[in-house]
């Protein structure tokens, strides 16, 4: 992956969320382009970076996030529990809720704090706030949805834009599907695929709003540059797919037929009310991102799928 033409000088980045599948990915860019990190962990001596001049753990105690705040140009806050794999126990739901809700408000408060302010706060969403949208396009002008995640989001969204008030820029990029190397939906699906039993997951209709992991970690990075890119921006590639097109191209990018759906019935039998993201059809388009001239390396989802599998 190259962040040519992409990345700011070098500055001092809090992440939030370093060990999760984009964090991973966005720490490793980080360091390579001479950034230097502090990575915000409930267990930082569990994460798996060393700690050096250019990368500091530290915890969620709010006197050690407020005193690190001080020296922070850029905070970039991916921390939040899965919402995959498994059902929504009222615990479930709320760890949910609080893991993005509650982590976003610690971080604002920790801003207010300090008198050397970040210039930028990039709070992470998800497409999953528009809710199903069929076969409809969706902007980031678009209406927001009525479930569960979608008023997560919502009210993860509006802790982040508190930032403004403090006088600090606010980008909130809204992830789509992530597809990476052992990990989301891949990890899932992939499987099946290789024992020949392989298909569309839940409706083979409905758009799922796709995007390389490369491309994930660069429209991250963007937002640090590109000063006019602020508030919502949808982080998905341009070109929306069906489920049928999506578990085509896995058996393309694996040679083996895409013969075996999971029909929708078995995933809420499975999974309750946790199977409604897998359901819903979500046809968005990242017009923020192209308008500011984003460029993607991953257009085609076959061309994605073959560069992971």
């Amino acid at each position: 992956m190259t962040l040519q033409n992409v990345t700011s000088p070098e500055e001092t980045i809090l992440i939030t969320g370093a060990s999760g599948f984009i964090g991973s990915h966005l720490v490793q860019a980080c360091l390579q382009e001479g950034h230097y990190l502090v990575l915000v962990s409930r267990n930082p001596d569990g994460l798996p970076y060393p700690s050096a001049r250019n990368c500091k753990k530290i915890s969620w105690d709010p006197d050690e996030l407020t005193a690190a705040m001080e020296n922070v140009d850029v905070v970039i806050h991916l921390a939040g529990e899965s919402v995959a794999g498994r059902r929504w126990s009222p615990k479930v739901k709320d760890a949910i809720h609080s893991s993005r809700v509650n982590t976003t408000r610690a971080l604002v408060d920790a801003m207010s704090q300090v008198e050397s302010k970040p210039r930028l706060m990039i709070s992470a969403s998800a497409v999953g706030i528009y809710g199903d949208k069929g076969d409809q396009i969706v902007s980031e002008k678009a209406s927001y949805g009525d479930d569960f995640l979608a008023d997560v989001c919502k009210a993860w969204e509006e802790e982040a834009m508190r930032a403004e008030s403090l006088g600090v820029e606010v980008a909130i990029p809204r992830i789509g599907v992530v597809l990476g190397k052992g990990s989301g939906v891949l990890q899932k699906m992939e499987p099946p695929f290789r024992w020949f039993l392989g298909g569309p997951v839940g409706h083979p209709s409905i758009y799922l709003p796709w995007i390389h992991i490369d491309d994930v970690v660069r429209a991250l990075f963007y937002a640090m540059e590109q000063t006019e890119l602020r508030g919502a921006y949808n982080v998905c590639a341009p070109e929306p797919v069906t489920m049928r097109e999506f578990a085509s191209g896995i058996g393309w990018a694996l040679r083996r037929p895409s013969w075996f759906p999971v029909p929708p019935a078995l995933l809420r039998l499975l999974f309750g009310e946790a199977a409604q993201p897998i359901l819903s059809s979500m046809r968005v388009m990242p017009y923020a991102l192209q308008d500011h001239g984003f460029e993607f390396t991953y257009t085609d989802v076959r061309t994605a799928l073959g560069d992971l599998l």
